[in-house]
């Protein structure tokens, strides 16, 4: 349930933010909210499905499609979203970088889910997604970084909010969620990302004022 509602809320902040943008390159950055919801439909989907057929094709479809948006969707994105609306020219390189990185981690994540076997299951009022058996600590600092620093390197406020918060949530998922690292940041993450409304919220009203 806690799923299709965080899908309810962030689904409704994205339409919210996207309504309130006034240039093609902030799309990106204001449809977050929406590709969460997105994501939260999904592990929401399964928390009906793996009590029934844990092992079926609709548990493993949708485990996959979760895992795309954790793994390989956001590390690639998010970096190029904050990229997008970045007005500072030492930033941008560094976002740059940061997408270059994330393209990298997104590649590997990619091969693992099409040559690994992935699964989830319910455990302690979570959903446990298999581990990658070949992860290294380069893997796990660069996935880090491209979705956490990104939005820190951002000169808007409400973004390094937003990356704040998430830092946040993985820290606290790290020391308490560990078996469920990637379900339960994902939450903090989709929680966190209605910062991103205020970000448009305050350039929309800036835009009248100026008009």
């Amino acid at each position: 349930m806690a799923s299709f509602v965080a899908a309810g809320v962030t689904g409704a902040t994205g339409v919210a933010a996207i309504s309130r943008t006034t240039k093609r390159n902030e799309l990106p950055l204001a449809a977050i909210p929406l590709f969460f919801a997105a994501q939260q439909a999904v592990e929401g989907a399964l928390w009906l499905t793996l009590p029934v057929a844990p092992e079926g094709a609709v548990s493993s479809t949708l485990t996959y499609l979760f895992l795309l948006f954790a793994k390989v969707f956001w590390p690639l994105f998010v970096p190029l979203a904050v990229l997008l609306i970045e007005p500072d020219r030492i930033r941008r390189w560094m976002l740059i970088v940061l997408c270059a990185a994330g393209a990298g981690v997104a590649l590997f994540f990619a091969v693992s889910m099409l040559t690994d076997n992935h699964s989830a299951h319910i455990l302690g009022g979570h959903v446990v997604y298999s581990p990658e058996t070949h992860l290294t600590d380069a893997i796990r600092l660069t996935y880090l970084l491209t979705t956490c620093i990104a939005p820190i390197a951002s000169s808007h406020r409400a973004v390094q909010l937003l990356g704040l918060i998430v830092t946040a949530g993985a820290l606290v998922t790290f020391v308490f969620y560990w078996d469920a690292f990637a379900s339960v940041w994902c939450f903090f993450a989709a929680a966190g990302s209605v910062v991103i409304l205020t970000h448009f919220v305050k350039e929309h009203r800036a835009q009248q004022q100026a008009a």
